[in-house]
């Protein structure tokens, strides 16, 4: 194929139907980008083009999504009679890593594409990574296609017949569609739950004559359960949907490929072989016929894909790479060459690399890019088809979606691309490139003569002022000190050497897709914040406008300039450096009506991984906070803190990602020397009713029981502390966007009873903070409503087995959750007066009975406890399922504070200042001190992994799970490991297995490490044995 231009690219990005968006693999795309002449076919699988970083190259792994845009065309025909034409088609790729640490780029990838090449290693199998992949395409709404990649190692490696091939990739193929199953299966039980609830509501609301109520049910949905057919969800080569092939090789093929090489040899249809190809049919030579299963007789006839497709690529590896010796047999070879009508040049057959005859043979024969290609276009939606199938279901999940203006939508999903519609594009990133890299600072094209007249002028006078100094320094050779300015002076320069210790200025360009309208350089654009709502568009952070400097077209390493973009492109934009925008976001041309779609949920991961950063030298301190806000600005998953004790905190996804992101922040963005900290890992805290605690503190209060005084002894506040069973911790835990949802709508409901625009967050919120409440609109779509989530909170505790009093009714006196509002903490009202405003109660319907009047001083103590009263959340370990009950709160009055005028009001505001600071730091060590009064326990970060293990008590692991894979020498091991010991340990494991082993770390949660850090000996017996000073660690030595 020639090589295409970018004109070329950009013409066709104005027709929407023969446009495809999708993401695969790096050496896989290698052989598509040789077909359109970026690389060589001989360096097809060895270049890795899409790999532009040094690290990655190094270590032969993807670290950053890379999009490009290629050209394929091929025959087709109109209609089935028609003759067949030759249709032009763009395909914008995006290769996305592998890596677990870099799910995050997977899920920015996805966002963008309309379908998905999925590659499984045909050896190890469906692992972790496979079945996110999956989840996200399955959440995306992608229409996937399945690639059984290095098959080669089948006939290599494992030295499999072509049968036991056969048997192995039907077992590959059974394990993927099973967890394509579970997927539904879960959305099939969630919408039967749903439609049971609105049953009993329908029910309820008729047994109670409300005629009202049941009207408002629907009719046409709720009367019968609708059943949906999974058939159409899973891979089956019969459906052209799953390519088998080696990436490395450079070959692949489709069941539809061989149907129609074998249709006019056998005489059957090309339509019946597609069928009968893969599964369990069989050919009878004397007949002529293809036979079930039912119909063998006991005959040993081979499956028609072993027998036809299998058997035939077998046959190719033993004619070139098979044999004792390794160099294959010349003989089969030819007879090969000549059924294929295949001419191999003289210099290959001369090779004494057996490898290259294999590619040359294989790939001539059955080419990785065109199986993958026509299945690209045949089996992949173009953009308008995959909009209007998958935005009404997305937009459903789109927060504040009935004040979105109808205009919007329709644009979206009828996929409307004219100049006076809304233009709605997505950003999934920022990218960071370098100010010479930008096409506008790049060369096109010769020098003209003009230009190099002037850069020759240029040249001369910098050598003679090199000349210059030379003979002031009293040179002895005026010659060679010309001679060595002009070797010196080099025409690719244009200016003075900078100063090394300079970095190149860099620039944030957004990764972004359109949806609908087209968008041109020099438009005014609305940028919309992750939290904006339709509902509000003019709240806090008000969205920015901004003019459009550059669009570009993404090429892999390079960008190409374009003029304007249409709906459907996945493009590069430049001007949105001040927009406000950090990670993610929507580009829109109206702010009322506008919708959100950076709030749709989407799988990033968290970062767990923190290390403190400090530059080598001083002065470069404002250079490195700088640099880590451009890495946090590039990075989908970095984050950055400033703790309040002067710490510069940066949290990555992994071990690997934090290496990345210290080698850019070093060379790249801050261009300094910096020093990181070993790695911080969190921790969280807990209580436990252990066999073994010390008496209560207080006999007669009972355990965990504090009462707390402020400073200035106005205030005293009786609490009572106790852990929450661990049912209701893990339901809170799983269920944390049901409560942020419970305080969005709160919000809501408050807001909207006023005229005024909602007021922005708090201040003092940390940007971990707000990083979390960045997902607060993205969780609350699918969350539980507060009412449900009260119902299934309260029915946890009820099945708690030991039924306390306390636990009775505990969910109408939850005054909040902690920490940060949705922690698996609650701070419950057990006042006699239930006088604090209740998390699942409106304030709205607070009476005023018990709301203090303005004129008196416990005015004060109302306003901390509605606003300020909060479990402790800090930069130490937060606590976890916990329950703080406050008991009693008493003001002490001042005489003389409840009078009027001006300079009673500024004193009243100065107490309550002092007095609210007071308070919370009197809240705070009570509760601290009601945690010791029980046994405390830490809870220690857990990430699982799926290595081949050895001795891992040596790192505090515990096994769970071993199995062996069956049809392969794979051993693979399912374990626990706590986030502290696994730091270097995929390098340790890939040293004692020589390679062999490649653990796959992730992040499992916190689990309660069972011992106390606070023990010390206290019976009789232990402070015999070990004394007042003894520990737990000296006691089995005692004994």
């Amino acid at each position: 194929m020639p090589v295409v231009g970018a004109d070329k690219l950009a013409k066709l990005q104005q027709n929407a139907d023969d446009v495809r968006n999708d993401h695969g693999k790096t050496s896989l795309t290698d052989a598509l980008l040789a077909t359109n002449g970026i690389i060589s076919p001989k360096l097809a699988g060895k270049i890795r083009y899409l790999d532009s970083r040094p690290d990655e190259q190094l270590r032969g792994i993807t670290m950053e999504s890379s999009a490009i845009s290629l050209y394929f065309s091929m025959m087709r025909r109109p209609s089935p009679e028609a003759a067949p034409e030759q249709k032009e088609y763009l395909i914008n790729l995006i290769d996305s890593p592998g890596h677990i640490d870099f799910s995050s780029e997977v899920s920015t990838a996805s966002r963008l594409c309309d379908g998905a090449v999925v590659l499984v290693d045909a050896v190890e199998g469906v692992c972790s990574q496979t079945v996110t992949v999956l989840r996200q395409t399955w959440m995306e709404k992608l229409k996937p296609l399945l690639v059984i990649n290095k098959v080669d190692r089948l006939i290599t490696e494992l030295k499999m017949t072509p049968g036991e091939a056969y048997i192995h990739l039907s077992k590959l193929l059974e394990q993927v569609n099973a967890v394509l199953g579970s997927f539904f299966q879960g959305e099939r039980m969630e919408e039967d739950l749903n439609w049971r609830e609105r049953m009993e509501a329908r029910v309820a609301a008729s047994a109670a004559k409300e005629v009202k109520l049941a009207d408002h049910q629907p009719d046409s949905t709720d009367l019968q359960f609708e059943e949906r057919d999974d058939e159409e969800l899973y891979f089956a080569p019969e459906k052209n949907n799953v390519i088998f092939g080696s990436a490395i090789d450079g070959w692949a093929f489709t069941v539809r490929q061989f149907a129609g090489l074998y249709e006019k040899k056998l005489g059957i249809k090309r339509s019946v072989l597609e069928k009968v190809l893969w599964g369990n049919f069989y050919f009878d030579p004397k007949t002529k016929k293809v036979l079930g299963p039912k119909h063998l007789k006991g005959r040993p006839l081979k499956p028609l894909f072993v027998q036809l497709v299998l058997e035939q690529i077998w046959a190719v590896y033993n004619a070139t790479v098979g044999g004792d010796n390794g160099r294959g047999d010349p003989t089969m070879l030819e007879k090969i060459t000549k059924s294929l009508n295949i001419t191999i040049p003289p210099h290959i057959l001369r090779s004494r690399d057996p490898k290259l005859l294999l590619t040359t043979v294989i790939s001539s024969w059955i080419p990785i890019s065109v199986a993958l290609l026509v299945s690209v276009v045949e089996s992949l939606p173009s953009p308008k088809a995959a909009q209007a199938e998958r935005f009404p279901l997305l937009l459903q999940d789109v927060p504040g979606i009935e004040h979105v203006d109808p205009k919007v939508k329709d644009a979206m999903v009828s996929f409307k691309n004219g100049p006076s519609d809304p233009v709605v594009a997505y950003v999934s990133k920022m990218v960071s490139v370098k100010e010479s890299e930008l096409p506008e600072n790049r060369r096109r094209g010769p020098m003209s003569g003009e230009e190099v007249r002037e850069l020759a002028r240029k040249k001369r006078l910098e050598a003679a002022r090199l000349q210059g100094n030379v003979e002031e320094s009293n040179d002895n050779s005026d010659m060679n000190a010309l001679v060595s300015a002009f070797s010196g002076a080099s025409l690719e320069q244009n200016g003075p050497e900078e100063d090394e210790n300079k970095t190149e200025q860099e620039h944030l360009v957004g990764f972004a897709r359109i949806y609908s309208g087209t968008l041109s350089i020099g438009d005014e654009i609305y940028v919309l914040p992750p939290k904006f709502s339709p509902a509000h568009p003019l709240a806090e952070p008000v969205p920015k406008k901004v003019k459009v400097t550059s669009l570009y077209m993404l090429m892999g390493r390079n960008l190409e300039a374009l003029e304007s973009v249409p709906a459907g492109v996945v493009f590069g934009i430049r001007g949105l450096e001040d927009s406000g925008i950090l990670k993610s976001g929507t580009l829109c041309s109206q702010l009322e009506g506008a919708v959100n779609l950076a709030g749709i949920n989407s799988l990033h991961g968290k970062p767990i991984v923190r290390v403190a950063l400090e530059p080598v030298n001083p002065g470069d301190l404002d250079r490195m906070i700088k640099g880590l806000h451009l890495l946090v600005h590039s990075d989908p998953c970095a984050e950055y803190e400033h703790f309040s004790s002067g710490e510069h905190v940066l949290l990555t996804a992994g071990e690997l990602h934090l290496e990345r992101c210290l080698t850019d922040l070093r060379e790249r963005f801050a261009g300094c020397e910096i020093q990181a900290s070993a790695p911080i890992v969190p921790y969280r805290e807990t209580i436990v009713r252990a066999e073994e605690m010390r008496p209560p503190n207080n006999k007669e209060l009972g355990r965990g029981v504090v009462v707390g005084t402020t400073s200035s002894k106005q205030v005293t506040i009786t609490l009572r502390a106790r852990p929450l069973p661990k049912e209701v911790t893990d339901f809170l835990l799983k269920n944390s966007a049901g409560v942020k949802r419970l305080y969005s709508d709160r919000k809501a409901a408050e807001e909207g009873g006023s005229d005024r625009i909602p007021s922005p967050e708090p201040a003092t919120e940390t940007q971990e903070d707000s990083a979390e409440a960045d997902d607060e609109i993205s969780l609350a779509a699918k969350a539980l409503s507060p009412e449900e989530l009260a119902k299934q909170l309260q029915s946890q505790f009820d099945s708690e087995k030991d039924r306390l009093d306390s636990w009775k009714s505990i969910v109408d006196r939850i005054v909040s959750f902690g920490p940060r509002r949705t922690g698996p903490n609650l701070l419950i009202d057990a006042t006699k007066d239930q006088f604090l405003p209740k998390a699942f109660t409106p304030t709205t319907t607070t009476t005023t009975e018990t709301r203090p009047s303005a004129n008196d001083s416990s005015l004060h103590a109302h306003h901390f406890r509605q606003d300020r009263l909060r479990l402790p959340a800090g930069h130490a370990p937060r606590p976890a399922g916990l329950a703080v009950f406050i008991e009693d709160v008493s003001v002490a009055t001042e005489g003389g504070s409840g009078g009027g005028g001006e300079e009673g009001g500024a004193s009243a505001r100065d107490r309550l200042g002092r007095l609210t600071g007071e308070v919370i730091k009197t809240v705070q060590t009570s509760i601290h001190k009601a945690m010791l009064d029980w046994s405390p326990r830490l809870m220690l970060a857990i990430r699982s992994s799926r290595p081949r293990l050895r001795r891992s008590h040596r790192r505090r692991g515990r096994v769970q799970s071993e199995a062996m894979n069956e049809g392969t020498p794979f051993f693979t091991i399912q374990a626990l490991l706590p986030v502290a010991e696994s730091f270097g340990f995929a390098d340790d494991m890939r040293k004692r297995t020589s390679g062999a082993a490649q653990p796959q770390l992730i992040f499992a949660g916190f689990e309660i490490l069972d011992e106390d850090p606070f023990w010390v000996p206290f019976t009789e017996d232990d402070l015999e044995d070990l004394g007042s000073l003894g520990t737990r660690r000296t006691l089995p030595e005692a004994n």
